[in-house]
């Protein structure tokens, strides 16, 4: 570098600050002291951020009402079995599979092919917006 005289930048690092041996003899160091030196850290993608949806297919439609008739938890109405999806945890029905029973099941969002194929079998899809009028009209008829 031609620092001239003896005594110049000794006492200063020439590796510019950097915190060397970290994965060669300061390993234990590492270990001890900063575990978490190594690793990804900042920026997250928005990707990475959305919500997950949980999707249940109509052929599992069968299944569920078995596995709730034996737990008695299954609701009944109009003599149909009732499977709030919602409430267990899924946010779409697709239309993989056959259904045999009629079902009338309230989810937030389904195929087209799934409101098909549970028809065809009987049932019915109720939305949001339908429960809430069938239930202002209930009110209504009461009053």
């Amino acid at each position: 570098m031609g620092w001239g005289q003896i005594g110049q930048h000794r006492k200063h690092s020439q590796k510019g600050g950097r915190k060397v041996g970290r994965h060669k003899h300061l390993w234990s160091y590492i270990t001890k002291y900063e575990p978490d030196y190594f690793g990804r850290k900042g920026f997250t993608s928005p990707r990475s951020l959305k919500q997950k949806i949980n999707v249940i297919n109509v052929g599992e439609l069968d299944e569920l009402v078995d596995k709730l008739t034996v737990g008695k938890q299954l609701e009944k109405k109009e003599g149909r079995a009732f499977l709030d999806l919602e409430k267990l945890g899924y946010q779409k029905l697709l239309a993989t599979g056959k259904i045999t029973n009629p079902v009338l099941v309230k989810v937030a969002a389904h195929s087209e092919n799934a409101a098909k194929k549970i028809e065809e079998a009987g049932g019915q899809i109720l939305r949001r917006a339908e429960e809430k009028s069938e239930e202002d009209e209930k009110t209504s008829a009461k009053s």
